[in-house]
């Protein structure tokens, strides 16, 4: 008797289930009809962040202002060529060592053409891991100012990279590649920033590559930061230049070594015309 009770309420719970689902069933099949088909569900789609920017295009054609920086480039460098300055050179090492290299001497074109830095007063150095020479200083003097002018720019390859904020200063961000390296000279490869108004390179910031490795010299310094200042509001000269690099520093490991070059008191002499040539006398 117990067990036909039984075998009775599971039969019972089991019609009120299938009831029950039915009806919900039938519930949603209404309320579907009344609304109209279920949405399909949402598309997953996966999306890959690009490895390099992709800025779109400048509001001014590209070739445009490469064009124009380019002929402010050549104004630039016949006047920064003109131009005789005070150049402080400073090295310094890490705290933990303190040592610190500094010299100041003028910069200015000597009746031939050629650039000359001459020393006011002897190097003073205490630097503990790596000895300076003033050849070394030559050296450092020397290095190649990045100019692109209108002839230089047929060696390289542009890219946008978007634009920028120097301080004030709204600036378009250029990549520069050489197209080919030499063995006989070194060409710029890094970024430089020009500005919107002037349309004049005002930072640069790379290194000088050619087919033989290194930097040229033994000295470690090889990427270097550029800054310009603005003169007369229209030119744009470099004035201050800042380089990090290293140095083997043996069982303490590698030494961290700050090199900045500061221009001042930068005054417009424009260079000795050469003598005249004397030619032969004309006979009479």
């Amino acid at each position: 008797m117990e067990m036909k009770e039984t075998i009775s309420r599971l039969l019972f719970f089991t019609i009120f289930a299938a009831l029950a689902c039915a009806a919900a069933a039938s519930a949603r099949t209404q309320q579907q009809d009344a609304k109209g088909p279920l949405p399909p569900p949402p598309k997953f789609e996966v999306k890959r962040i690009p490895a390099e920017p992709h800025p779109g295009p400048p509001p001014i054609p590209q070739e445009e202002i490469i064009q124009r920086f380019a002929a402010n480039e050549d104004v630039m460098q016949k006047l920064y060529d003109e131009y005789t300055f005070l150049q402080a050179i400073r090295i310094e090492e890490p705290e933990g060592i303190g040592g610190k290299f500094t010299v100041t001497g003028d910069v200015y074109t000597k009746p031939n053409g050629e650039r000359w830095f001459r020393v006011l007063k002897p190097a003073e150095s205490n630097l503990k891991s790596i000895h300076l020479t003033l050849e070394d200083v030559r050296t450092i003097t020397s290095v190649p100012l990045f100019v692109l002018t209108t002839k230089e720019i047929a060696h390289y390859d542009f890219k946008y990279a978007g634009q920028d904020k120097l301080d004030d200063i709204n600036t378009y961000v250029f990549q520069v590649t050489p197209k080919e390296l030499s063995r006989s000279r070194r060409y710029f490869k890094g970024v430089i920033w020009v500005d919107d108004r002037d349309l004049a390179i005002v930072k640069s910031y790379g290194q000088f590559v050619s087919e033989i490795p290194g930097n040229g010299t033994k000295l470690p310094f090889t990427i270097f930061e550029t800054f310009r200042e603005n003169f007369q509001d229209k030119y744009w000269l470099p004035t201050y230049m800042r380089s990090d690099d290293f140095i083997p520093g043996g069982a303490e490991g590698d030494i961290h070594l700050h090199l900045v070059i500061r221009d001042t008191d930068l005054k417009f002499e424009p260079p000795p015309a050469a003598p005249p040539k004397l030619g032969s006398p004309k006979a009479n």
